[in-house]
């Protein structure tokens, strides 16, 4: 059997999409928002850090925002580094999924720097949602103050009785009533519900319980976060952190009433909707997470070369110099995944690269973990406590393996479209 027949990778039946006529060379742009968004965040976003985290503690309640974040969202758009992640875009740079890479790795780094470029999620996918599939007049009222950073959203997508990996099983409704939709339903996991300018919730539910093509029964529409009948339960930590101002709630929807006109599309064409928006959200995710991974083995290097253990310093010993190496590997390796996900979508589409996307929403948490789990270990008991990030960044990296659909869901569908390829 050839090499380039089958299995390989390498041909077209291997890939499917192949890594024939890629160029993964930044352009000049790119490379003059590198330099930029690395200053910004060199003066303005690392220094910050503790100051966030010191303004979020000492608020009279978590739940405000810290004056600091609005203060570094001002100097990022004066200087340009704004809306970033829009790719064909008239409301951003228009940058492509390849040029955008790099700068969501960049920004992965901090916690609170994609919020500081208008580049976090879940407001850049629902912005996406806005831009693909908002009407003139929803865009005028949602997606431009979104664009302008005055308000933050939330996806209520997510139910505690109902296996939510598969979108087919929810079971919120939603209900025609003359000029008026009636939402009912139970969602948590609703990131970014915490935060006191979140006005605006994309809500998925069911108009067509009975139609017999179960990705037709759901659609989406947009509720207003003071829309009466919404009562917040109750927020949920994550492996003990809150996340605040952000955080993840618990939502009861009982009887709120919608115009219906803020209805996404049209009915039954909610699923359609939510694969348009979780693809570019994936790979954002895996983008940032590569990030992590790299701020983790800076640490590593930098406690490995300072710290003493046995007469000489860490970076002497064998254990640690083997897992940077391995970390260097594997963060290389899950990057160059990245952005073959990335130019598979530049150019044949979010469709056509599904396999990539499921390949790097599998690999890049795991390797991120990894690479945490190690500078953790490196660290000691300093790498558990509050003193450092790396806690943190390991807990949200974990969560990376659940969000967008867990690994065992991406893996069945790699394994699909692999035994797709070879069907008889």
């Amino acid at each position: 059997m050839g090499i380039g027949d089958r299995g390989s990778g390498i041909g077209d039946r291997g890939s499917g999409i192949g890594f024939r006529n890629m160029d993964f060379e930044h352009s000049e742009r790119v490379k003059k928002y590198l330099d930029q968004i690395q200053s910004f965040m060199d003066a303005h976003i690392l220094p910050n850090e503790s100051v966030y985290a010191q303004q979020v503690d000492s608020a009279p309640s978590r739940w405000t925002v810290p004056p600091v974040m609005e203060e570094l969202k001002v100097k990022a758009r004066k200087a340009g580094l704004w809306n970033l992640f829009l790719p064909e875009s008239e409301h951003g740079p228009g940058l492509t999924n390849l040029e955008y890479a790099p700068l969501c790795e960049l920004m992965g780094k901090s916690p609170i720097a994609p919020e500081a470029f208008n580049c976090s999620f879940p407001d850049t996918g629902n912005m996406e949602v806005l831009v693909r599939y908002g009407t003139s007049e929803q865009k005028k009222q949602w997606l431009a103050p979104l664009l302008e950073g005055t308000i933050r959203s939330a996806f209520a997508m997510t139910e505690p009785d109902v296996a939510s990996s598969d979108a087919t099983n929810i079971q919120s409704s939603i209900v025609r009533d003359g000029d008026h939709f009636v939402v009912n339903g139970r969602k948590w996991w609703t990131s970014g519900i915490g935060d006191p300018r979140c006005t605006l919730l994309i809500f998925m539910g069911k108009t067509d319980p009975q139609n017999p093509d179960r990705h037709k029964q759901q659609s989406m529409i947009l509720i207003p976060r003071d829309a009466p009948g919404i009562t917040l339960v109750r927020m949920l930590d994550v492996f003990g952190y809150d996340d605040a101002p952000h955080g993840h709630g618990e939502l009861l929807f009982e009887n709120v009433r919608v115009p219906a006109s803020n209805l996404l599309l049209g009915e039954g064409r909610g699923f359609e909707i939510a694969q348009g928006r979780l693809g570019p959200g994936r790979i954002h995710h895996c983008m940032r997470q590569v990030g992590v991974a790299e701020r983790a083995l800076e640490l590593m290097c930098l406690r490995a070369r300072s710290r003493v253990a046995f007469g000489k310093p860490l970076s002497e010993n064998d254990v640690t110099q083997e897992r940077i190496a391995q970390a260097r590997i594997e963060i290389d390796r899950a990057r160059l995944l990245v952005l073959h996900a990335a130019w598979t979508m530049d150019t044949s589409g979010n469709k056509a690269a599904r396999q990539a996307i499921a390949e790097i929403k599998v690999a890049v948490p795991e390797m991120t973990t990894r690479v945490l789990d190690w500078a953790i270990q490196l660290f000691g008991a300093a790498g558990v406590s509050q003193v450092f990030p790396l806690a943190y960044l390991a807990a949200t990296a974990r969560t990376m393996r659940i969000l967008d659909g867990p690994d065992e869901v991406h893996r069945r569908q790699i394994a699909q479209l692999e035994l797709h390829k070879w069907r008889v």
